[in-house]
This record gives structure tokens, C-alpha cells and sequence, in this order.
């Protein structure tokens, strides 16, 4: 099922021994378009303010009791390599998280991790060298999204599959052009962005999101409403 990854911030995390902490933010690889690590407001738990799970811990949610489980211990949580969640993660530091939760590098093939459910995404420009290809979800919220004809809004929010994990679409708030409305955009539609300028340019046209199918963020999206709005824009659906 897709979800609002701002809708799961706040969501208490459950060790299989007690609880370690909040949802404070998602890392998303920016090439892949899939989430990568669930930072975690821990609070008085450690020494330091945040750790960074992988997906791959994270077992069915609770979604009424607002519950992610993890399949580690709080020993293993406090114990986890410290990471500057305000500086770019280094490969170095996905390596270590890696060793202390005892799974494999999400680079490895083969590794036991969310694999995305969809083709591979553009590549993007590269970070500097030695840093992941990681975002975080708080931070590009708020970027500027333009279209081929001029502005459309700004990111809103993030959808993602519950269960992969891969990011589905972008929430664009459309602000004054469009008052009262929001629309999604598929990433695959995404033509290029500026991190330093915080702007993302897709490749459709303001008139044709104005008259694209109307998105209700209070409804569940189902694959009926996908399939409208595949077809309206003519492009390849990712589940086919």
C-alpha cells in the first residue's frame, strides 16, 4: 500500500526488547528513488540524538498504533555506529551500520534489503565523491518544482510502498496558481534538479496538471486512481 512518509514521522519504534525512539526523517537514495534508512530520534536512550535503521529491520507496521518493529535490540540500537545526521552519510558509515546490524550493504547484489519494485530511475548528478547518494526527506521538502512552462508548487510530500519502500510519487503542493490543490509526479518524470538551488524541473506542462486527476491526500491511493492518472499522462505504467 502507498503512504505518506510525513504521516509515518512521530511513529514510536519498537526494539524486540522495548522501544528505541521516534521517526525523525527518511534518507531516500537519490538515483533509485527508494528509502534507505529510517532516522530515529532516540532521546535519552544514548548519547547521541539519532541513529539510522535500514528498511530491512523494519517488520510489519502498526499502523493504528502508529508502531514500526524492528527486528533488532536495544543493545544493538545503542551500540550502532554514530552518524552526524546534519552532514552527507559517507559509504564508510553505510558500511559500519551495516556490520552492527549484521546484514548486507544495500550496493551488494543480492542483498537483503527492500528492492524496488520499479525500473530504474535517471541517474542524477553525482554527490561528492565518497558520500551516498542520500537525501533526506525533511530537507527536499519545500524544494521548488517547475514545469516545462513555468512554476507549479512545491514539494509537499513523499508516497511510498509500504512494503518496498520504493518512492512512488513526489506530493506538489501547487500554491497560488492553484489554490486549494495538490497533484502528484511520478520521479521517472522528474527531467532534472538543482540540489544546490533546491528546484526540481519535470518534464509536463502546467496545463496539464491543472486538468490531471484530482489528488485527495485524505484517501487511501488505489490502483484504480494510478491507472487514471498513467493513462491520462500517457506514460508506462511501473507495475507493468
Amino acid at each position: 500500500m502507498l503512504r505518506c512518509l510525513s504521516g509515518i514521522l512521530g511513529y514510536r519504534i519498537s526494539a524486540v526488547d522495548g522501544e528505541v525512539g521516534k521517526v525523525h526523517d527518511f534518507y531516500f537514495d537519490d538515483v533509485e528513488w527508494i528509502v534507505r534508512y529510517v532516522v530515529v530520534e532516540a532521546g535519552s536512550l544514548l548519547n547521541r540524538n539519532r541513529v539510522l535503521i535500514s528498511p530491512a529491520m523494519v517488520g510489519q507496521p502498526d499502523w493504528k498504533e502508529q508502531v514500526l518493529p524492528i527486528s533488532l535490540t536495544v543493545e544493538q540500537v545503542k551500540t550502532s555506529p554514530e552518524v552526524d545526521t546534519d552532514k552527507p552519510v559517507s559509504r564508510q558509515q553505510e558500511q559500519a551500520i551495516a556490520a552492527a546490524y549484521a546484514m548486507m550493504p544495500h550496493w551488494v547484489p543480492d542483498a537483503v534489503v527492500p528492492v524496488p519494485l520499479t525500473p530504474r530511475h535517471p541517474v542524477l548528478p553525482e554527490p561528492a565523491k565518497g558520500d551516498a547518494h542520500l537525501r533526506s526527506a525533511k530537507h527536499v521538502t519545500g524544494y521548488r518544482i517547475h514545469a516545462s512552462d513555468g512554476d507549479l508548487g512545491h514539494v509537499d510530500d513523499f508516497i511510498a510502498d509500504d512494503e518496498c519502500w520504493s518512492i512512488q510519487y513526489i506530493a506538489v503542493a501547487t500554491g497560488e496558481w492553484l489554490p486549494g490543490r495538490k497533484v502528484l509526479v511520478a520521479p521517472r518524470w522528474i527531467e532534472s534538479i538543482s540540489w544546490d538551488a533546491r528546484e526540481v524541473t519535470v518534464n509536463l506542462s502546467r496545463e496539464g496538471v491543472k486538468r490531471s486527476p484530482e489528488y485527495d491526500p485524505t484517501a487511501p491511493i488505489n490502483r484504480e486512481y494510478e491507472v487514471r492518472l498513467y493513462d491520462y499522462y500517457g506514460r508506462p505504467k511501473y507495475w507493468e
